[in-house]
Protein backbone atom coordinates (compact mmCIF):
# COMPACT_ATOMS: atom_id res chain seq x y z
CA UNK A 1 0.00 0.00 0.00
CA UNK A 2 1.41 3.37 -1.10
CA UNK A 3 2.32 5.41 2.14
CA UNK A 4 1.79 9.54 1.31
CA UNK A 5 2.18 12.25 4.20
CA UNK A 6 -0.86 14.19 5.83
CA UNK A 7 0.92 17.16 4.05
CA UNK A 8 0.96 15.60 1.06
CA UNK A 9 -3.18 15.32 1.07
CA UNK A 10 -3.25 18.66 2.44
CA UNK A 11 -1.06 20.30 -0.31
CA UNK A 12 -2.99 18.10 -2.90
CA UNK A 13 -6.33 19.18 -1.47
CA UNK A 14 -5.73 22.83 -1.89
CA UNK A 15 -3.72 22.42 -5.50
CA UNK A 16 -7.26 21.24 -6.90
CA UNK A 17 -9.03 24.09 -4.83
CA UNK A 18 -6.71 26.72 -6.30
CA UNK A 19 -5.06 28.03 -3.44
CA UNK A 20 -1.23 27.36 -3.81
CA UNK A 21 -1.26 30.75 -5.41
CA UNK A 22 -4.83 32.79 -5.01
CA UNK A 23 -5.54 36.04 -6.43
CA UNK A 24 -2.58 35.58 -8.78
CA UNK A 25 -4.44 35.13 -11.52
CA UNK A 26 -6.98 36.60 -13.96
CA UNK A 27 -10.33 35.55 -14.24
CA UNK A 28 -10.87 34.42 -17.81
CA UNK A 29 -13.53 32.03 -19.35
CA UNK A 30 -10.45 28.95 -19.14
CA UNK A 31 -9.44 29.69 -15.53
CA UNK A 32 -12.72 29.94 -14.34
CA UNK A 33 -14.15 26.73 -16.23
CA UNK A 34 -11.06 25.10 -14.64
CA UNK A 35 -11.46 25.94 -11.16
CA UNK A 36 -15.17 24.62 -11.55
CA UNK A 37 -13.65 21.44 -12.92
CA UNK A 38 -10.71 20.86 -10.61
CA UNK A 39 -13.49 21.75 -7.57
CA UNK A 40 -16.87 20.17 -8.96
CA UNK A 41 -18.64 23.45 -8.46
CA UNK A 42 -18.86 26.82 -7.29
CA UNK A 43 -21.40 27.35 -4.86
CA UNK A 44 -24.42 29.37 -4.98
CA UNK A 45 -25.77 31.48 -1.56
CA UNK A 46 -28.13 34.22 -1.47
CA UNK A 47 -26.77 35.97 1.60
CA UNK A 48 -25.06 39.35 0.74
CA UNK A 49 -23.50 40.58 3.97
CA UNK A 50 -20.19 40.89 1.92
CA UNK A 51 -21.08 39.58 -1.15
CA UNK A 52 -22.65 36.91 -2.79
CA UNK A 53 -21.00 33.44 -2.19
CA UNK A 54 -19.89 32.80 -5.67
CA UNK A 55 -18.40 36.27 -6.21
CA UNK A 56 -16.44 35.80 -3.19
CA UNK A 57 -15.36 32.14 -3.91
CA UNK A 58 -13.96 33.62 -7.03
CA UNK A 59 -12.16 36.42 -5.65
CA UNK A 60 -10.45 34.69 -3.13
CA UNK A 61 -8.76 32.49 -6.49
CA UNK A 62 -8.29 35.51 -8.80
CA UNK A 63 -8.51 38.89 -6.67
CA UNK A 64 -10.66 41.87 -8.12
CA UNK A 65 -12.27 41.15 -10.97
CA UNK A 66 -15.51 42.41 -12.69
CA UNK A 67 -18.54 40.65 -11.66
CA UNK A 68 -20.30 41.16 -14.53
CA UNK A 69 -17.82 39.26 -16.82
CA UNK A 70 -18.59 35.99 -14.70
CA UNK A 71 -22.29 36.95 -14.95
CA UNK A 72 -21.41 36.59 -18.96
CA UNK A 73 -19.53 33.79 -18.76
CA UNK A 74 -22.19 31.90 -16.75
CA UNK A 75 -25.86 33.41 -18.74
CA UNK A 76 -24.68 34.16 -22.15
CA UNK A 77 -21.56 32.14 -23.08
CA UNK A 78 -22.77 29.49 -21.05
CA UNK A 79 -19.85 28.02 -19.83
CA UNK A 80 -21.16 27.24 -16.71
CA UNK A 81 -24.45 26.40 -15.78
CA UNK A 82 -26.67 25.65 -12.58
CA UNK A 83 -27.46 22.56 -11.02
CA UNK A 84 -27.75 21.09 -7.53
CA UNK A 85 -23.94 19.38 -7.00
CA UNK A 86 -22.78 20.15 -3.08
CA UNK A 87 -25.42 22.23 -3.08
CA UNK A 88 -26.56 24.75 -5.85
CA UNK A 89 -23.90 25.36 -7.52
CA UNK A 90 -22.45 27.04 -10.85
CA UNK A 91 -21.11 23.76 -12.91
CA UNK A 92 -18.88 23.02 -16.22
CA UNK A 93 -20.87 23.03 -19.42
CA UNK A 94 -18.91 19.93 -20.20
CA UNK A 95 -20.43 18.55 -16.82
CA UNK A 96 -23.72 18.32 -18.37
CA UNK A 97 -23.92 14.76 -19.95
CA UNK A 98 -22.72 13.50 -16.60
CA UNK A 99 -25.61 15.46 -14.67
CA UNK A 100 -28.01 14.92 -17.34
CA UNK A 101 -28.10 10.85 -15.54
CA UNK A 102 -29.30 12.79 -12.47
CA UNK A 103 -32.04 14.58 -14.16
CA UNK A 104 -33.22 12.04 -16.06
CA UNK A 105 -33.92 9.62 -12.90
CA UNK A 106 -34.29 12.12 -10.32
CA UNK A 107 -37.83 11.42 -9.24
CA UNK A 108 -37.32 7.84 -9.80
CA UNK A 109 -34.34 7.29 -7.01
CA UNK A 110 -36.12 6.50 -3.45
CA UNK A 111 -34.82 9.76 -1.57
CA UNK A 112 -36.60 11.79 -4.13
CA UNK A 113 -39.58 9.55 -4.70
CA UNK A 114 -41.79 12.46 -3.15
CA UNK A 115 -41.44 14.61 -5.69
CA UNK A 116 -42.23 12.22 -8.12
CA UNK A 117 -45.72 11.64 -6.48
CA UNK A 118 -46.43 15.43 -5.91
CA UNK A 119 -44.91 15.78 -9.85
CA UNK A 120 -47.91 13.02 -10.21
CA UNK A 121 -50.59 14.65 -7.89
CA UNK A 122 -49.86 18.36 -9.55
CA UNK A 123 -49.41 17.52 -13.51
CA UNK A 124 -51.60 19.63 -14.20
CA UNK A 125 -49.32 22.79 -12.77
CA UNK A 126 -45.70 21.70 -13.93
CA UNK A 127 -47.68 21.12 -17.42
CA UNK A 128 -49.08 24.28 -17.46
CA UNK A 129 -45.73 26.27 -15.85
CA UNK A 130 -43.48 24.24 -18.86
CA UNK A 131 -45.81 25.36 -21.17
CA UNK A 132 -46.03 29.00 -20.32
CA UNK A 133 -42.03 29.33 -20.37
CA UNK A 134 -42.46 27.53 -23.48
CA UNK A 135 -44.73 30.24 -24.52
CA UNK A 136 -43.72 33.19 -22.72
CA UNK A 137 -39.60 32.39 -22.67
CA UNK A 138 -38.08 33.07 -19.16
CA UNK A 139 -40.36 33.36 -15.87
CA UNK A 140 -39.42 33.01 -12.59
CA UNK A 141 -41.00 32.63 -9.27
CA UNK A 142 -42.64 36.19 -9.33
CA UNK A 143 -44.56 35.32 -12.45
CA UNK A 144 -46.47 32.71 -11.08
CA UNK A 145 -47.54 34.58 -7.73
CA UNK A 146 -51.51 35.04 -7.12
CA UNK A 147 -52.74 38.28 -8.48
CA UNK A 148 -54.01 40.91 -5.98
CA UNK A 149 -56.17 43.89 -6.43
CA UNK A 150 -53.13 45.67 -7.06
CA UNK A 151 -52.05 42.92 -9.40
CA UNK A 152 -52.89 41.85 -12.62
CA UNK A 153 -50.66 39.50 -13.90
CA UNK A 154 -49.74 36.19 -12.32
CA UNK A 155 -51.72 33.08 -12.60
CA UNK A 156 -51.75 30.58 -9.60
CA UNK A 157 -51.02 30.38 -6.42
CA UNK A 158 -46.99 30.72 -5.92
CA UNK A 159 -46.75 27.75 -3.87
CA UNK A 160 -47.53 25.19 -6.95
CA UNK A 161 -46.00 26.86 -9.14
CA UNK A 162 -42.97 27.38 -7.61
CA UNK A 163 -42.35 23.36 -6.55
CA UNK A 164 -42.81 22.61 -10.41
CA UNK A 165 -40.46 25.69 -11.05
CA UNK A 166 -37.99 23.42 -9.11
CA UNK A 167 -39.24 20.03 -10.06
CA UNK A 168 -38.51 20.66 -13.77
CA UNK A 169 -35.10 22.30 -12.85
CA UNK A 170 -34.07 19.15 -11.38
CA UNK A 171 -35.46 16.89 -13.80
CA UNK A 172 -33.82 18.68 -16.02
CA UNK A 173 -36.53 20.20 -18.43
CA UNK A 174 -35.68 23.81 -17.31
CA UNK A 175 -32.32 25.23 -16.65
CA UNK A 176 -31.30 28.36 -15.11
CA UNK A 177 -31.85 31.17 -18.09
CA UNK A 178 -30.55 34.08 -16.14
CA UNK A 179 -30.93 35.62 -12.30
CA UNK A 180 -32.14 39.18 -11.73
CA UNK A 181 -31.61 40.66 -8.85
CA UNK A 182 -30.34 37.13 -7.77
CA UNK A 183 -33.88 36.02 -8.47
CA UNK A 184 -33.87 32.44 -11.06
CA UNK A 185 -35.53 33.13 -14.49
CA UNK A 186 -36.07 29.48 -16.06
CA UNK A 187 -35.92 28.45 -19.74
CA UNK A 188 -36.67 24.93 -21.85
CA UNK A 189 -32.97 23.61 -21.11
CA UNK A 190 -32.94 22.71 -24.97
CA UNK A 191 -32.56 27.06 -25.38
CA UNK A 192 -30.36 27.21 -22.63
CA UNK A 193 -28.02 24.64 -23.85
CA UNK A 194 -28.53 23.53 -27.41
CA UNK A 195 -25.77 21.54 -28.01
CA UNK A 196 -25.41 19.96 -24.37
CA UNK A 197 -28.59 18.67 -24.20
CA UNK A 198 -28.33 16.43 -27.25
CA UNK A 199 -25.58 14.54 -25.69
CA UNK A 200 -26.42 11.18 -24.65
CA UNK A 201 -26.44 11.28 -20.67
CA UNK A 202 -24.29 8.69 -18.78
CA UNK A 203 -25.73 5.13 -17.51
CA UNK A 204 -26.16 4.89 -13.77
CA UNK A 205 -23.34 2.50 -13.33
CA UNK A 206 -20.79 5.45 -15.27
CA UNK A 207 -22.10 8.13 -13.43
CA UNK A 208 -21.69 6.31 -10.12
CA UNK A 209 -18.26 6.15 -11.21
CA UNK A 210 -17.81 9.39 -12.27
CA UNK A 211 -19.22 11.06 -8.80
CA UNK A 212 -16.62 8.85 -6.65
CA UNK A 213 -13.94 10.04 -9.70
CA UNK A 214 -14.86 13.60 -9.65
CA UNK A 215 -14.78 14.04 -5.53
CA UNK A 216 -11.59 12.17 -5.55
CA UNK A 217 -9.95 14.18 -7.69
CA UNK A 218 -11.41 17.35 -6.18
CA UNK A 219 -9.67 16.04 -2.85
CA UNK A 220 -6.56 14.38 -4.23
CA UNK A 221 -7.33 11.89 -1.16
CA UNK A 222 -10.43 11.55 0.72
CA UNK A 223 -11.64 9.07 3.50
CA UNK A 224 -15.68 7.53 2.41
CA UNK A 225 -17.24 10.36 5.13
CA UNK A 226 -15.13 12.50 2.97
CA UNK A 227 -16.87 11.63 -0.09
CA UNK A 228 -19.78 11.31 1.73
CA UNK A 229 -19.42 15.02 2.88
CA UNK A 230 -17.82 16.60 -0.34
CA UNK A 231 -20.67 16.30 -3.38
CA UNK A 232 -23.65 15.67 -1.30
CA UNK A 233 -25.94 15.18 -4.26
CA UNK A 234 -27.34 12.64 -5.37
CA UNK A 235 -27.03 11.04 -2.15
CA UNK A 236 -25.68 7.14 -1.95
CA UNK A 237 -26.35 4.77 0.61
CA UNK A 238 -22.71 3.75 2.21
CA UNK A 239 -23.71 0.31 0.67
CA UNK A 240 -24.16 1.80 -2.91
CA UNK A 241 -20.83 3.28 -2.66
CA UNK A 242 -18.33 1.07 -1.32
CA UNK A 243 -19.84 -1.16 -4.25
CA UNK A 244 -18.86 1.69 -6.82
CA UNK A 245 -15.48 1.95 -4.45
CA UNK A 246 -15.29 -1.93 -4.99
CA UNK A 247 -15.49 -1.92 -8.45
CA UNK A 248 -12.76 1.08 -8.90
CA UNK A 249 -10.88 -0.73 -7.07
CA UNK A 250 -11.20 -3.95 -9.20
CA UNK A 251 -10.35 -2.03 -12.20
CA UNK A 252 -7.08 -0.57 -10.80
CA UNK A 253 -8.77 3.15 -11.07
CA UNK A 254 -8.81 3.72 -7.44
CA UNK A 255 -6.09 2.48 -4.45
CA UNK A 256 -6.05 2.95 -0.98
CA UNK A 257 -3.14 4.40 0.94
CA UNK A 258 -1.85 4.96 3.83
CA UNK A 259 -1.82 8.48 5.43
CA UNK A 260 0.88 9.09 7.83
CA UNK A 261 0.53 12.08 10.67
CA UNK A 262 -3.61 11.29 10.88
CA UNK A 263 -4.66 12.36 14.63
CA UNK A 264 -4.61 9.23 16.33
CA UNK A 265 -8.64 7.97 16.63
CA UNK A 266 -10.60 4.95 17.97
CA UNK A 267 -10.48 3.55 14.34
CA UNK A 268 -8.18 5.03 11.70
CA UNK A 269 -10.44 5.89 8.60
CA UNK A 270 -9.91 4.43 5.15
CA UNK A 271 -7.97 6.77 2.69
CA UNK A 272 -8.93 6.34 -0.89
CA UNK A 273 -6.81 7.90 -4.18
CA UNK A 274 -7.26 7.86 -7.61
CA UNK A 275 -4.35 5.57 -9.16
CA UNK A 276 -3.57 8.42 -11.38
CA UNK A 277 -3.13 11.13 -8.84
CA UNK A 278 -0.50 8.95 -6.42
CA UNK A 279 2.19 10.93 -8.78
CA UNK A 280 1.00 13.83 -8.05
CA UNK A 281 0.39 13.21 -3.97
CA UNK A 282 3.83 11.94 -3.91
CA UNK A 283 5.35 15.78 -5.43
CA UNK A 284 2.58 17.43 -3.02
CA UNK A 285 4.54 15.99 -0.16
CA UNK A 286 7.57 17.58 -1.34
CA UNK A 287 6.67 20.98 -2.13
CA UNK A 288 7.60 23.80 -0.18
CA UNK A 289 4.78 25.62 1.75
CA UNK A 290 2.14 28.17 -0.35
CA UNK A 291 3.06 31.51 -0.21
CA UNK A 292 0.11 33.64 -0.45
CA UNK A 293 -2.88 35.26 2.06
CA UNK A 294 -6.52 35.26 1.06
CA UNK A 295 -9.96 35.11 2.60
CA UNK A 296 -12.59 31.98 2.16
CA UNK A 297 -16.54 32.71 1.49
CA UNK A 298 -18.07 30.53 4.45
CA UNK A 299 -19.43 28.55 1.44
CA UNK A 300 -16.00 27.93 -0.16
CA UNK A 301 -15.62 24.25 -1.53
CA UNK A 302 -12.89 23.68 0.67
CA UNK A 303 -15.21 23.81 4.03
CA UNK A 304 -17.71 21.80 2.04
CA UNK A 305 -16.67 19.48 4.38
CA UNK A 306 -15.69 20.47 7.93
CA UNK A 307 -14.59 17.19 9.63
CA UNK A 308 -12.37 17.16 6.24
CA UNK A 309 -10.80 20.97 7.30
CA UNK A 310 -10.76 20.16 11.24
CA UNK A 311 -8.65 16.74 9.90
CA UNK A 312 -6.22 18.16 7.52
CA UNK A 313 -5.65 21.71 8.80
CA UNK A 314 -7.02 21.47 12.48
CA UNK A 315 -9.57 24.41 12.11
CA UNK A 316 -12.41 23.59 13.27
CA UNK A 317 -15.67 25.70 11.57
CA UNK A 318 -19.00 26.11 11.09
CA UNK A 319 -21.00 28.48 9.64
CA UNK A 320 -22.73 30.72 12.01
CA UNK A 321 -25.27 32.96 9.62
CA UNK A 322 -27.94 29.43 10.42
CA UNK A 323 -27.08 29.64 14.64
CA UNK A 324 -28.96 31.46 17.14
CA UNK A 325 -27.55 34.50 17.66
CA UNK A 326 -27.06 33.60 21.47
CA UNK A 327 -25.24 30.50 20.15
CA UNK A 328 -22.97 32.31 17.67
CA UNK A 329 -19.28 32.04 18.10
CA UNK A 330 -16.48 34.84 16.57
CA UNK A 331 -19.81 36.65 15.13
CA UNK A 332 -22.16 36.19 12.22
CA UNK A 333 -20.74 35.97 8.72
CA UNK A 334 -17.47 33.68 9.37
CA UNK A 335 -14.83 34.01 6.48
CA UNK A 336 -11.71 31.89 7.36
CA UNK A 337 -8.52 33.70 7.01
CA UNK A 338 -5.73 31.27 4.79
CA UNK A 339 -1.84 32.11 4.72
CA UNK A 340 1.00 29.50 3.27
CA UNK A 341 -1.41 26.59 3.62
CA UNK A 342 -3.07 27.19 6.79
CA UNK A 343 -6.23 28.33 8.20
CA UNK A 344 -4.94 31.22 10.89
CA UNK A 345 -7.95 32.41 11.86
CA UNK A 346 -11.23 33.79 10.70
CA UNK A 347 -13.51 37.21 10.65
CA UNK A 348 -16.97 39.02 10.76
CA UNK A 349 -17.11 41.72 8.17
CA UNK A 350 -19.71 43.36 6.43
CA UNK A 351 -19.91 45.81 3.70
CA UNK A 352 -21.87 48.87 3.93
CA UNK A 353 -22.53 49.53 0.28
CA UNK A 354 -24.16 52.71 1.18
CA UNK A 355 -21.33 54.38 2.93
CA UNK A 356 -18.14 52.14 0.66
CA UNK A 357 -16.94 50.75 4.18
CA UNK A 358 -15.73 47.37 4.42
CA UNK A 359 -16.31 46.97 8.17
CA UNK A 360 -14.35 43.71 10.07
CA UNK A 361 -16.61 43.53 13.16
CA UNK A 362 -13.76 40.70 14.81
CA UNK A 363 -10.83 39.07 13.86
CA UNK A 364 -10.01 35.80 15.89
CA UNK A 365 -7.04 33.98 15.36
CA UNK A 366 -6.06 30.46 16.34
CA UNK A 367 -4.91 29.69 19.78
CA UNK A 368 -1.43 27.90 18.04
CA UNK A 369 -1.21 30.52 15.53
CA UNK A 370 -0.97 33.61 18.13
CA UNK A 371 1.08 31.65 20.49
CA UNK A 372 3.45 31.24 17.45
CA UNK A 373 3.63 27.15 17.88
CA UNK A 374 3.34 24.80 15.09
CA UNK A 375 -0.30 24.28 13.01
CA UNK A 376 -1.90 21.56 15.05
CA UNK A 377 -2.57 18.80 12.06
CA UNK A 378 -0.69 19.47 8.16
CA UNK A 379 2.47 21.51 8.42
CA UNK A 380 5.00 23.08 6.62
CA UNK A 381 6.08 24.59 10.03
CA UNK A 382 6.00 27.75 12.08
CA UNK A 383 3.73 30.40 10.21
CA UNK A 384 5.72 33.96 10.49
CA UNK A 385 2.97 36.04 12.03
CA UNK A 386 4.28 39.26 10.56
CA UNK A 387 3.61 37.63 6.86
CA UNK A 388 0.61 36.46 8.19
CA UNK A 389 -0.93 39.70 9.46
CA UNK A 390 1.06 41.69 6.26
CA UNK A 391 -0.85 39.32 4.00
CA UNK A 392 -4.47 39.73 5.61
CA UNK A 393 -3.86 43.80 5.69
CA UNK A 394 -3.02 43.08 1.50
CA UNK A 395 -6.22 40.38 1.45
CA UNK A 396 -8.66 43.23 2.99
CA UNK A 397 -7.41 45.74 1.17
CA UNK A 398 -7.96 43.99 -2.24
CA UNK A 399 -11.86 42.76 -0.87
CA UNK A 400 -12.14 46.33 -0.04
CA UNK A 401 -11.54 47.29 -3.62
CA UNK A 402 -13.52 44.09 -5.08
CA UNK A 403 -16.97 45.31 -2.96
CA UNK A 404 -15.97 48.96 -3.50
CA UNK A 405 -14.62 50.12 -0.20
CA UNK A 406 -13.28 53.27 0.07
CA UNK A 407 -11.77 52.05 3.63
CA UNK A 408 -11.54 48.83 6.14
CA UNK A 409 -12.01 49.36 9.66
CA UNK A 410 -10.73 46.26 11.99
CA UNK A 411 -13.15 46.63 15.51
CA UNK A 412 -12.23 43.71 18.22
CA UNK A 413 -9.40 41.18 17.56
CA UNK A 414 -8.56 38.15 19.83
CA UNK A 415 -5.76 38.06 21.07
CA UNK A 416 -5.45 41.88 21.58
CA UNK A 417 -1.54 41.96 21.39
CA UNK A 418 -2.18 41.22 17.72
CA UNK A 419 -4.74 44.24 17.29
CA UNK A 420 -2.09 47.13 16.94
CA UNK A 421 -0.16 45.22 14.18
CA UNK A 422 -2.84 44.36 11.92
CA UNK A 423 -4.43 47.41 12.30
CA UNK A 424 -0.85 48.81 10.90
CA UNK A 425 -1.47 46.81 7.89
CA UNK A 426 -4.57 47.66 6.95
CA UNK A 427 -4.15 51.36 7.71
CA UNK A 428 -1.32 51.00 4.53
Amino acid sequence: MTRVSLRAVAALFLERQHLVRPRQRRLTARSVVEFATDTGGIQLDSINVVDRAHYLTLWSRFGPYDKAVLDRLAYRKRVLFEYWAHAACLVPAEHFPSWRWVMNAYADRPRYRNWALWARKNQDTVRAVEQAIRERGPLANADFERPTPKKSTGWWDWKPAAHALDYLWMSGRTLVHSRKHFQKRFDLAERVLPGAVGMSPMLEDAFARWHVRQSLHAMGAATESDLRGYLTFPSFTLAERRKVIAQMQETGEVVEVEVEGVPARKARPRWLALAEDLPALARAGRRRAPRATTILSPFDSLLWYRERVQRLFGFDYKIQVYVPVAQRRHGYYLMPIYHDGQLIGRLDAKAHRDQRWLEVKRVTFEPWFAAGKAPPAASWGLVDPDAALAGLGEALASLARFTQADRVTVARLSPAKLAAPLRREVAK
